[in-house]
């Protein structure tokens, strides 16, 4: 089991902005931000569903596109998520919908956060 991951984000209020809206239809929240003498001076927060933070936001450049996937308890929580995340300046790059190539249950949403990175978020119930 993955105890917690992260991305490099070239501007971190930019990226704050967009994960602030993006994940909270998921029940994530900003849980933590390192302080700057412990990271060389960058921004580091911390996301999660409490009483943890899991999801990791770092200032850098980003070498690479990564995908994250969150889990959504329901489909509409994947809609949520969708619409908040455009709204929030992210780019579609996946309506959501049944993924049946991944299995029967199987509905996601994807869409580009501010660096490019692959965010999704799916559910694995039936409806």
């Amino acid at each position: 089991m993955i105890d917690h991951t992260g991305l490099k984000v070239s501007n971190p209020e930019k990226s704050r902005h967009f994960y602030n809206r993006a994940l909270a239809p998921l029940g994530y929240q900003a849980m933590m931000q390192i302080p700057r003498e412990h990271t060389g001076g960058k921004v580091v927060v911390g996301y999660g569903v409490p009483p943890k933070p899991d999801f990791w936001l770092s200032e850098g450049e980003p070498q690479d596109k990564l995908h994250i996937a969150f889990r959504a308890d329901t489909r509409a929580q994947v809609d949520e998520f969708f619409k908040a995340a455009l709204i929030a300046g992210g780019r579609d790059n996946g309506a959501p919908g049944l993924r049946p190539h991944y299995h029967p249950d199987y509905y996601g949403a994807f869409v580009l956060d501010p660096d490019g990175h692959n965010i999704e978020a799916c559910c694995h119930l039936p409806a």
